[in-house]
């Protein structure tokens, strides 16, 4: 890349299922088979009682909200999202668990209109729906356009990288990875004969290893390397020793970016020998608004990560744009709003300071 500088877009969960299924113009089944709640339809009930009717249909740029112009103004060069469900109309209920997420097929435009350049599917939603509902969903997001990672048809698939050329000639490879700690279950896990994720039990230093391995496998001069990881707990700022020994060994191996996210609210961020590592991104889109409980985290403010990472992997500059959930759209967040992220990132972020800027975004240094 000859000394050029590349800007990444990342955020955490997006997930275009369940209610946000429903308001789109193709809506699913709308059936679950939650504890408390047996239609999806009950959690656009939900935001509407938090904060007022959400139409329906709505267009493919609705959820979106805000973010969209945001992005376009901001022009990066790549955009990778966590997506956060199954791309399906199968109706096989994953067995032996609580929450199943879906987005029907002819929703997609929902996904292509924020322009994800990979969509990361190594997270504990995918195969909700069983490994029908991952076939059709590997199936359907290429077909939009889409590069995935971090799910496959076997290991060779799961565990291989999204490569997103540039156009000054380098790559960005993006490999993915699911925790068990996350709520990925064993079984989930890619095999040569199976379908899967690609998995890890724990954070060890052999697990950072084997990536290593094949990070150094693929990895060419002027490539940038990013590992996106789902892992942790849904509630807490307390990031796992192990977590960090991990992101500080994939660094230390020649990875440019640890992109984390599995936690419903941002958690600590880190410049570690100038390589930025999110242990958390927290949620982006999903129908969580009106949800009780956990309050205290102001799960309802969002957070864009817009990155710039020099050629040599340096950081070079790190903005994040506060957004707020509001009928089931991303809107810009108010100043007290950002201020109480502010004050929260820089609390729980060692070594980072965090200012606001004139347009309102925060500024990390």
């Amino acid at each position: 890349m000859g000394g050029g500088v590349v800007t990444l877009f990342l955020c955490g969960d997006v997930m275009l299922g369940r209610g946000v299924d429903q308001i789109l113009a193709h809506p699913g089944d709308p059936a679950l088979r939650e504890t408390y709640v047996t239609d999806a339809r009950a959690y656009v009930r939900l935001a509407e009682a938090a904060n007022g009717p959400v139409p329906a249909p709505v267009p493919p740029s609705w959820p979106w909200g805000e973010a969209l112009p945001l992005l376009a103004a901001s022009a990066p060069d790549v955009r990778i999202v966590n997506l956060e469900t199954s791309v399906t109309a199968d109706g096989s209920f994953a067995p032996d668990k609580e929450i199943h997420y879906r987005m029907h097929p002819a929703n997609l435009p929902a996904l292509t209109v924020a322009r994800p350049d990979v969509c990361v599917l190594a997270n504990n939603h995918v195969l909700d729906f069983g490994t029908l509902g991952l076939a059709e969903t590997l199936t359907a997001l290429p077909r939009a356009g889409l590069r995935t990672a971090g799910a496959g048809r076997d290991a060779e698939e799961a565990y291989g990288p999204a490569v997103v050329p540039l156009g000054t000639g380098g790559r960005v490879l993006v490999w993915a990875l699911a925790f068990r700690s996350s709520g990925v279950p064993d079984s989930w896990a890619a095999t040569a004969e199976r379908a899967g994720v690609a998995y890890l039990r724990a954070a060890t230093p052999d697990a950072a290893t084997a990536v290593l391995e094949r990070v150094e496998r693929l990895r060419r001069p002027g490539d940038l390397v990013v590992v996106s990881v789902h892992w942790g707990s849904n509630w807490g700022y307390q990031v796992p020793g192990s977590h960090v020994e991990f992101a500080h060994a994939l660094v230390d191996g020649g990875v440019d970016v640890v992109h984390g996210h599995s936690s419903h609210h941002p958690r600590p961020v880190e410049v570690y020998r100038d390589r930025l590592i999110l242990y958390g991104c927290g949620d982006f889109v999903d129908d969580y608004e009106g949800i009780g409980g956990f309050g205290e985290y102001r799960a309802e403010l969002r957070l864009m990560f817009l990155l710039s990472v020099a050629d040599s992997g340096r950081l070079t500059g790190l903005r994040t744009v506060p957004l707020r959930a509001r009928r089931m759209r991303l809107e810009r967040a108010g100043a007290a709003d950002t201020e109480w992220l502010r004050e929260t990132l820089g609390r729980i972020s060692a070594g980072v300071r965090v200012t606001v800027a004139d347009d309102g975004s925060l500024t990390l240094t």
